[in-house]
């Protein structure tokens, strides 16, 4: 395993787990740990036994944005930190497998948009999700302005850019950053259980469908529908497919191997 300094890394039973660990500095985020995060998602990538990926932070925090310390020391470097960064959550959105986020604790203002930028999210009931850029006299970064508008809606999305309203687990799920939410002692089996339920799925067809709802954001009705047919002509001569179409007609389960 890589030897990181400001993440944990690991792989099992084709699940990959990235925790945040800078317990200390409520897993904020400074040029290392951006660095890190875009070495770790490279990895599962380019690892094909990876057909799921966890996100989540060590101690009470799941990532409290960006570290307000290093950021007013280093202004000189801000452009290229938060483009590293950027860079990082494009590489999340576009992961060939599903990428689940636990969130464990604040998800603020960068720390909310690297929750947003996974494709399913698993909230403890004491999460907390806040934009928190205009309370430091910022705009919002982390894709947030992206991903916020596409999720809620650009009115709810300028209420919480604009009044830093910290939504609860509970509160996150009704809104639709969450997908659902759980005790806080549950989070990691249930995140580990989606995961591994993804893991055993047929990747590359949800690789596909995460592409084309992306792409159908600013794609014309009829080029948006030629994207689907080729795609699913593709997908229609995989190997899942036809293991699928076998075990439908053998009435068993199917065993997807992502190919």
């Amino acid at each position: 395993m890589p030897n990181y300094t400001s993440i944990l890394f690991e792989v099992r039973d084709a699940v990959a787990r990235v925790a945040l660990n800078r317990p200390q500095a409520a897993n904020s985020l400074n040029s290392v740990i951006s660095a890190e995060l875009m070495d770790a998602f490279l990895r599962c990538e380019e690892d094909s036994a990876i057909r799921a990926v966890i996100v989540t932070g060590t101690g009470r925090f799941f990532c409290a944005g960006a570290d307000l310390k290093g950021f007013y020391s280093q202004a000189s470097e801000l452009k290229s930190r938060v483009s590293l960064f950027h860079a990082t959550i494009g590489r999340i959105i576009r992961a060939r497998v599903p990428v689940v986020a636990a969130v464990n604790g604040a998800a603020a203002g960068a720390g909310m948009g690297l929750a947003c930028a996974c494709d399913l999210v698993v909230a403890a009931e004491s999460a907390k999700f806040t934009m928190a850029y205009t309370k430091i006299g910022l705009s919002p970064d982390g894709a947030t302005t992206y991903l916020l508008p596409r999720l809620l809606g650009v009115r709810r999305a300028i209420e919480l850019a604009y009044l830093n309203r910290a939504l609860g687990g509970r509160e996150a799920v009704e809104w639709g950053i969450a997908t659902k939410v759980v005790p806080d002692d549950r989070l990691a089996e249930e995140a580990n259980g989606l995961a591994a339920q993804l893991a055993a799925g047929p990747t590359r067809a949800y690789a596909a469908a995460k592409r084309l709802m992306h792409s159908g954001w600013l794609t014309p009705l009829e080029t948006q529908v030629e994207y689907e047919l080729r795609s699913i002509g593709e997908l229609a001569a995989s190997e899942d497919a036809r293991e699928a179409i076998a075990a439908f007609g053998a009435k068993r389960a199917p065993v997807f191997q992502g190919r």
